[in-house]
């Protein structure tokens, strides 16, 4: 039997800190699954999830402690969590791609729109750049979002082009493609 570890990691960015990473997990007995990880600001951050078996699991996580002043890392168990939720895969989830000028407050509106529609976010990645020839600078964000049996997906659709106009952003919904 195994045991699912949700890992977040963070520390100040520089080479090798994904080895350092992945030695421990292997060699604590771990299969490193699938990860998010990325450089922001000079910090180097992510989650990452490993399978254990359920013997070696309190091992694997003694032995992540010593990676503390490389990167600090925080040990989530899921086996009290969600065992029985409905994988990814079976799951009707919506592509939802944003652009506008940036400025405070964007991801608040959009995410309590979502938040009224009892969309759960499975994924965001965001990110500011300059706005070529117009000056200042867009911000840029793509969502998936999780869609419960019933919800209406018109009104969804709504609300955010509502949202848009108020705000003065782009956005389009999509089903995802992954689906």
């Amino acid at each position: 039997m195994t045991t699912t570890l949700v890992l977040t990691v963070i520390g100040d960015d520089r080479a090798g800190l994904v080895k350092a990473l992945a030695d421990v997990i292997e060699s604590g007995g771990g299969n490193w699954e699938r990860s998010h990880l990325s450089e922001l600001a000079g910090k180097f951050a992510g989650i990452v999830t490993v399978t254990v078996p359920e013997d070696r699991a309190d091992a694997l996580r003694d032995a992540l402690a010593p990676l503390d002043g490389l990167l600090a890392v925080a040990v989530h168990d899921t086996a009290a969590a969600g065992s029985d939720a409905e994988p990814r895969e079976a799951r009707q989830e919506l592509r939802i791609d944003l652009l506008g000028n940036d400025r405070p407050g964007i991801v608040g509106a959009v995410s309590g729109v979502l938040a009224k529609h009892d969309l759960s976010v499975v994924e965001l990645q965001s990110s500011t750049r300059d706005a070529p020839m117009a000056g200042g600078r867009l911000f840029e964000a793509t969502a998936l979002v999780t869609v419960p049996a019933g919800a209406d997906v018109a009104a969804l659709q709504a609300d955010l082009e509502e949202l848009a106009t108020e705000i003065m952003v782009d956005v389009a919904v999509s089903p995802d493609p992954a689906n």
